[in-house]
């Protein structure tokens, strides 16, 4: 069957009640802010492939429906400061070892940017779009680690996340469970200029780094607009 000429008039209906099926929506796009005081999620320690970010298994079966899907995220990731496996600090409650998703979500419903912080080769394995898609839909604003598997990298660009590295991957040792993290002089990103960040630390001193990008044009782009098809959707 050829499709329409003109498929303006066409709806796809979703049942709303559906737990394997949902619309997904158009991100945010950036608001042209420095990400200023964003909570750090988790520390990720060791070994974090696209299997920890985004688990699959029974989990599959959701993955049409990104709310559903995302409360796999980062279950299978080991926190820096506590060795256990996909839980954290809820820096709002104050409470240890809740769930990383549910951690995230109390975050979003606050209006609070947060951060995950990895380890050398984040996102290496399978492609999986979902281990970029859950973070973006559950508030993350970056990812900042000592090296990105380049198909993840990429696909958290896409999604319009920032992905940076330690320009000196001891940095990592400096960030602290508590801390704020700020990225600085965004408006002036461009290819292979550095970033800025600061890690303000609960004892009220500050650490300031430098953070890497591998950005090109069209990839910064996209990290305005929002996300590639939001850039793509603009353009129609």
């Amino acid at each position: 069957v050829e499709p329409p000429e003109n498929g303006d008039a066409i709806n796809v209906v979703i049942d709303p009640s559906s737990k394997r099926l949902q619309v997904l929506e158009p991100f945010t796009p950036w608001d042209r802010s420095d990400f200023i005081g964003a909570d750090l999620l988790v520390k990720v320690e060791g070994k974090c492939t696209t299997d920890h970010i985004s688990p699959a298994g029974p989990w599959l079966r959701f993955r049409g429906h990104l709310d559903n899907l995302s409360d796999n995220m980062l279950t299978g990731a080991v926190n820096a400061y506590s060795g256990k496996i996909g839980v954290g600090l809820d820096q709002i409650s104050g409470e240890s070892d809740i769930p990383l998703p549910q951690i995230a979500r109390g975050y979003k419903r606050s209006g609070i940017q947060w951060m995950v912080v990895g380890d050398y080769n984040y996102g290496e394995g399978s492609s999986r779009e979902h281990a970029a898609l859950s973070p973006r839909y559950l508030g993350a604003v970056a990812i900042i680690v000592k090296s990105f598997a380049r198909i993840h990298e990429t696909n958290l660009k896409k999604q319009g996340l920032l992905a940076v590295t330690f320009v000196n991957p001891e940095d990592y040792d400096l960030v602290e469970e508590q801390d704020k993290i700020s990225l600085l002089g965004l408006n002036e990103m461009v290819p292979g200029k550095l970033i800025k960040c600061v890690l303000h630390h609960v004892d009220g001193s500050e650490d300031q780094i430098e953070l890497r990008h591998t950005y090109n044009e069209a990839q910064i782009m996209w990290f305005k607009a929002g996300s590639a098809l939001n850039l793509l959707r603009n353009a129609l």
